[in-house]
């Protein structure tokens, strides 16, 4: 498949290959008005472009504003006319929207199948769907996903690594999250069952499951108060509980913290060592292949001066 050739202002090796990437998924058109229609919509790094996005945004929050503000009674009884009209005005433009991105390239349903396209599609649907089911409406809170190409509007890209190395942090500390999350299942279980006993139905801990309820909101510090143990065994086991959960809260971030300070340290000693097809980070000096995609690695250059 023939790509068009990047701009000359395109930064970064990355954002290239992400670019090229979404041409060839989608079928960016070589000539003609589509190609441009596509260049304004689908890419930021032209003035057409941002100006398009960035007016797009700006709508966005308009529509998820008027929505919540017609959630409100009085405002609803006084203007809700005036957002019902609003509402119909910005499908209206979404649904224009979201014909041109599907006509402009040459592969619509791949758009129509990616994490955009379907967003793109849920931002219309309700308003369509709320002539038969009123209740649909509320749904159309979820244009505010489409914010997310604000990363891609104002040249956020930079901060993808960054984005990696927390999952990469998390991805690794996954399994020692577990241990201590199922840990605090355990105890919430046996100190909930052992204030069904203490307490018992008379105090309002009617069920095991109740007290289990109670357990974790104490445990999670929430304490939303509709139960609370009244006698003094009880509410020793609850001061207890509510000890606990200050460390409930420490571990994790813990875990995770020294896992992102490990992910820092193989980003130091093997910053040169990027994937070329898929961007991963991270690969060891002695590393042939990525070990994300199994792609080929570049050549290890050291940074040391010779």
């Amino acid at each position: 498949m023939t790509v068009a050739r990047e701009p000359a202002n395109q930064k970064g090796p990355g954002a290239t290959t992400f670019k090229q990437a979404q041409q060839e998924r989608l079928g960016k058109p070589l000539t003609g008005w589509r190609e441009k229609l596509y260049t304004i919509i689908f890419e930021a790094d032209t003035r057409a472009g941002k100006a398009f996005d960035v007016s797009l945004l700006v709508l966005i929050l308009l529509s998820v504003a008027v929505v919540m503000a017609d959630s409100v009674a009085d405002l609803h009884a006084r203007y809700g006319q005036v957002f019902k009209a609003l509402e119909i005005v910005f499908t209206a433009v979404f649904t224009v929207e979201y014909a041109l991105r599907l006509i402009c390239v040459r592969h619509p349903g791949q758009y129509a199948k990616s994490f955009f396209g379907v967003v793109d599609l849920l931002s219309v649907l309700p308003t369509y769907l709320a002539v038969l089911f009123p209740g649909m409406h509320a749904l159309i809170d979820v244009r505010v996903l489409r914010l997310l190409r604000v990363f891609r509007i104002f040249g956020l890209s930079a901060y993808v690594s960054e984005y990696r190395g927390l999952l990469l942090a998390i991805r690794y500390s996954a399994r020692k999250i577990f241990i201590f999350l199922s840990f605090v299942v355990i105890v919430t279980v046996i100190m909930g069952t052992v204030m069904y006993v203490v307490e018992g139905p008379e105090n309002r801990f009617t069920s095991i499951p109740t007290s289990i309820y109670w357990a974790v909101t104490t445990m999670t510090t929430v304490g939303y108060g509709d139960i609370s143990p009244v006698t003094t065994t009880g509410r020793f086991i609850a001061t207890v509980m509510m000890l606990l959960g200050w460390g409930t809260l420490a571990v994790p971030t813990g875990i995770v913290t020294v896992e992102m300070s490990n992910v820092g340290q193989l980003r130091k000693t093997a910053t040169t060592r990027t994937c070329h097809e898929c961007l991963t980070e991270g690969h060891q000096p002695e590393a042939r292949f990525c070990m994300h995609c199994g792609a080929a690695l570049p050549p290890y250059q050291s940074d040391e001066s010779p």
